[in-house]
C-alpha cells in the first residue's frame, strides 16, 4: 500500500538522521501529511510519542557504540543531540539503568529499542462508524486550557479539565449561558495546535444573544469533516479515548483522506433514557484534492 511505503520511507529518513538533526516537517512531507497529523498518527499506532521513539533509538545506538568503540562520552553526547555530557548521562542512566561509562563493562545489562517499521496487521472485524459531512461555519463559546500533546497525556489532562470545570461550576455557567437545562450536554473543541501543545475548549454553540461575560469566542470556518461515532451507550460507557486511537491507528492509514488544519470536536448527545452518544469530528481533505 502507498501509505505503508510512505510511512516506512519517513522512518528511513528518521533512522538515517538519528546522529544529526531530524526535521519533523521533512518526515511528514515524506509521509504526505501534515507534521501535526504525522506525529499524532505515529503516537496512536506505535503507542509512544515520536519524540520518545527518537530518544530511545538514539540511546540504543549510543549504547552499542560505547560497547564497541572508544568514543568519548562527550563526543557521544553531542553526536546524539544532547547539550552536555551531564544531560546525556542522565538520559542514558534513566533508560539503561547504568551510566555511559559502565556500558563498556562486561555483564552490564542494557536496553535496546529496535527500529520501527510499519506492516499490515489484521485486527478483527470491528467496524468504525463514520460519515463525511460538509458543515458551514459557526461559532463556539466556552473556557479553554492548554494541553500537552505527548502520548497519553491528553487522555489524562482533558478529563482533569472537565472535572475541574464541573466542580467549580463552570460547566453549569456554560449551560446557563447557552440556554440549556441542568443536564444539557456540552462539547469539547481541540484547536490551535502549536507542535507539542494545543488548546482545548469546553463549550457550546454561541447563542443568538451573543457572548456572555467571562467566556471566550471561537469562530469555526466552513469545513469538511469525518464524523465518527461511539454508538449509543449507557451513561459513562462511551469510550471516546478508544475511538480516537482507532481513528488514528486504523481509519486514517487506510482511508482516502488526509487530516486538514482546523478545530476538532468531541460532541456529546443525550439520546434519552440514560443513553448517550459521542462523536469525534476531524476536518479532512480528500487525497485526490490535496
Amino acid at each position: 500500500m502507498d501509505w505503508l511505503k510512505r510511512m516506512n520511507n519517513a522512518m528511513e529518513y528518521i533512522e538515517t538522521h538519528l546522529s544529526g538533526e531530524i526535521d519533523y516537517d521533512q518526515a511528514a512531507r515524506i509521509a504526505c501529511c501534515s507534521t501535526y497529523h504525522f506525529q499524532r498518527m505515529f503516537s496512536f499506532i506505535a503507542s509512544v510519542p515520536l519524540s520518545e521513539y527518537i530518544r530511545r533509538r538514539r540511546l540504543t545506538l549510543a549504547a552499542f557504540e560505547l560497547q564497541n568503540s572508544g568514543t568519548k562520552v562527550i563526543d557521544m553526547a553531542f553526536k546524539y543531540g544532547y547539550e552536555s555530557p551531564e544531560a546525556f548521562s542522565r538520559a542514558f542512566k534513566k533508560m539503561h539503568g547504568a551510566m555511559p561509562m559502565s556500558a563498556r563493562d562486561r555483564g552490564v545489562s542494557l536496553k535496546a529499542y529496535p527500529r520501527l517499521s510499519f506492516h499490515i496487521s489484521i485486527r478483527g472485524d470491528a467496524e468504525i462508524n463514520y460519515k463525511i459531512e460538509e458543515k458551514q461555519g459557526f461559532e463556539m463559546f466556552g473556557v479553554s486550557t492548554v494541553i500537552d500533546d505527548e502520548g497519553e497525556t491528553p487522555f489524562i489532562q482533558i478529563p482533569e479539565f472537565w472535572t475541574k470545570c464541573i466542580s467549580d461550576g463552570t460547566v453549569g455557567r456554560i449551560r446557563a449561558a447557552a440556554g440549556l437545562g441542568e443536564h444539557g450536554q456540552i462539547h469539547g473543541v481541540l484547536y490551535n495546535n502549536q507542535g507539542g501543545k494545543f488548546s482545548y475548549m469546553i463549550g457550546y454553540f454561541l447563542p443568538e444573544g451573543g457572548l456572555a461575560q467571562g467566556f471566550e469566542r471561537l469562530p469555526i470556518p466552513t469545513q469538511t469533516y469525518a464524523v465518527f461515532s461511539t454508538g449509543v451507550n449507557p451513561d459513562g460507557q462511551n469510550d471516546i479515548h478508544h475511538l480516537w486511537r482507532r481513528i488514528g491507528g486504523e481509519w486514517f492509514p487506510t482511508c482516502d483522506y488526509h487530516s486538514a488544519n482546523g478545530p476538532e470536536f468531541e460532541m456529546t448527545y443525550d439520546r434519552g433514557g440514560g443513553m448517550y452518544e459521542m462523536e469525534v469530528w476531524i476536518p479532512v481533505v480528500n487525497k485526490t484534492e490535496s
